[in-house]
């Protein structure tokens, strides 16, 4: 029975490993529905891809062993003791145990796993919009200060325009109160100005009878 010695030194010590990366793999599950980490910029995906390869190969080793044990349990011709039938009862149950824990174990890891994921992607929705917000905010901010500031322009033009017209008028009424002191201080420029509007009404009138007496002869010469 030295097969059966070797076959179950082999099957506890793959019970030992497996139960240590077993309770390794349902801690990371345990940490990620904890602490709502970013699964992807964290490893937990990667960390949990290779300690289930680990645990798989772990679990289907095992079962080689325990098939073995099972074929060493069913030899006629060398049947094993009465302790040795409940060690390999014993194995396999362990063995059945381990996948049944490795079965939940996987839907709890992959269960946390996608609720991380899926709040990781709300987070970064959400700080995509406060980011889109933030932008056009500030965006409709600029355009406001943008719009204040062509005012401001605008009604600096208006005012200096204001003004210019109203250096301009000034300058007009200096002038015209500089002619008016002008005429006035020197009257003789007053009476020439009369003189010349009165010869010109004079002349007017010579050529209206001139042209009157013209029209007169010319009617008596055809009549």
């Amino acid at each position: 029975m030295s097969n059966y010695d070797s076959l179950h030194r082999q099957c506890r010590t793959l019970e030992s490993l497996f139960d240590t990366k077993l309770t390794a793999y349902a801690r990371l599950a345990s940490s990620i529905t904890r602490n709502h980490d970013d699964v992807e910029a964290s490893g937990s995906t990667e960390r949990w891809h290779d300690l289930e390869v680990e645990v798989d190969e772990l679990l289907e080793k095992l079962q080689e062993i325990n098939d073995q044990l099972s074929a060493l349990a069913e030899d006629t011709e060398n049947p094993p003791s009465q302790s040795m039938l409940r060690a390999i009862q014993r194995h396999r149950e362990v063995y059945l145990d381990y996948a049944r824990e490795l079965r939940r174990t996987k839907g709890n890891v992959k269960t946390a796993l996608d609720q991380a994921n899926l709040l990781s992607g709300v987070r970064n929705d959400i700080d995509a919009y406060k980011s889109s917000a933030a932008d056009s905010l500030l965006a409709e901010r600029g355009h406001i200060d943008n719009s204040h500031r062509m005012t401001d322009d605008m009604l600096a033009q208006a005012y200096e325009t204001r003004a210019e017209f109203a250096r301009q008028r000034t300058t007009i009424s200096g002038i015209n109160a500089r002619m008016q002191g002008v005429l006035s201080s020197m009257p003789g420029i007053n009476n020439l100005l009369s003189m010349i509007k009165t010869r010109r009404r004079r002349d007017a009138v010579i050529i209206g009878c001139l042209i009157g007496v013209c029209m007169v002869l010319l009617f008596m010469y055809m009549f």
